[in-house]
């Protein structure tokens, strides 16, 4: 691993994301103190003053680590991921949004013309002269480009390579200085990175197995919003509850954090290891509580998710099998 006798580069970028995985690092707290001893920051856009230029003038893998959060939905975001990558030793897909596309995701179920739309011309915008986004305008100071929206948002790992993933929405922030710690070791010669594809700072088993909750393997006839059940049972399994919690197949990591609590899990920390579809398990572990004997049955218990697409894929669906409504791919 080369830092060239001096303090390692470090990055972080968002693309297509909200933020929550910069402010889940500065909730490290003093941990973050630890980043500024061990490594230079280079290039942070949401902390520091830097230009595309810069990145572009640096020598390529001269930046040792860089946590790239937020999915691929326009050029620009691919033109940074893979500018990014070539100056980078280790490439981070960090956070949900870059791990499996997360809520920004949803919108592969639409084409670019119907989000455009929604965004300008529905009754809830006060646009009256019906202004849309164009892709370059002329202004006084010269030609003003606007980032290109790509029919659909990919997550990192199909537009470049990635040597580790760190999932959450956000990460945890005790995840985040574990990993903090574990690349200092690296860089000090006093461990080793986990083999390329690795997903670091979560676990490998599921939410349920982090959950204090009693299981009792119990059937359900009907699902039902946690706001209508008065009261929670405070030590059941929420899903035996007929409440529809994703623990079954999202990845611990969380320590339990939300059914700890009383609120179901909703899967931020994506799918669990070796699940290849995240909705596919999801449904499974649902149908496996369900008490039905006919079809007109299953239907009434299954009306009770509101949102199917949103319940199983609100996280993944950019990540899926599935990865979009095949309309989203059409020019509209």
């Amino acid at each position: 691993m080369t830092v060239n006798g001096s303090k390692p580069k470090f990055a972080m970028y968002w693309a297509a994301s909200c933020g929550g995985c910069e402010i889940a690092v500065l909730n490290t707290h003093e941990k973050i103190l630890d980043v500024d001893a061990n490594f230079d920051v280079v290039f942070w856009p949401v902390a520091m003053d830097a230009k595309y230029k810069d990145v572009e003038a640096m020598e390529d893998g001269s930046i040792l680590l860089t946590l790239f959060n937020g999915g691929i939905r326009n050029d620009e975001n691919e033109h940074l991921a893979k500018l990014l990558r070539r100056k980078s030793q280790i490439m981070v897909s960090f956070g949900s949004c870059a791990c499996e596309g997360c809520i920004p995701g949803l919108a592969n179920l639409s084409p670019v013309g119907d989000i455009v739309h929604a965004a300008y011309n529905t009754i809830t915008t006060d646009n009256p002269n019906e202004i849309y986004p164009r892709i370059s305008y002329d202004v006084p100071e010269g030609e003003l480009h606007i980032p290109k929206l790509a029919k659909v948002l990919r997550p990192l790992d199909l537009v470049v390579d990635v040597d580790c993933y760190m999932p959450g929405c956000p990460p945890e922030s005790h995840q985040i200085a574990a990993v903090i710690d574990l690349v200092i070791k690296v860089v000090k010669g006093e461990a080793e990175l986990p083999p390329k594809g690795s997903v670091i700072g979560a676990g490998d088993s599921t939410v349920c197995d982090e959950c204090p909750r009693a299981r009792n393997v119990k059937s359900i006839k009907e699902f039902k919003r946690i706001q209508d059940i008065a009261p929670v049972d405070p030590d059941l399994c929420l899903l035996e509850q007929g409440i529809p919690c994703n623990g079954p197949a999202t990845r611990s990591g969380c320590n339990a954090r939300c059914p700890a609590v009383g609120a179901q899990c909703i899967g931020c920390y994506g799918p669990a290891e070796g699940v290849m579809d995240y909705g596919a398990r999801l449904i499974t572990a649902f149908s496996s509580v369900i008490d039905a004997n006919t079809t007109e049955e299953i239907d009434r218990i299954l009306d009770g998710i509101p949102d199917p697409t949103g319940q199983v894929y609100r996280f993944n669906l950019a990540g899926s099998l599935l990865k979009a409504n095949r309309d989203a791919w059409k020019v509209k």
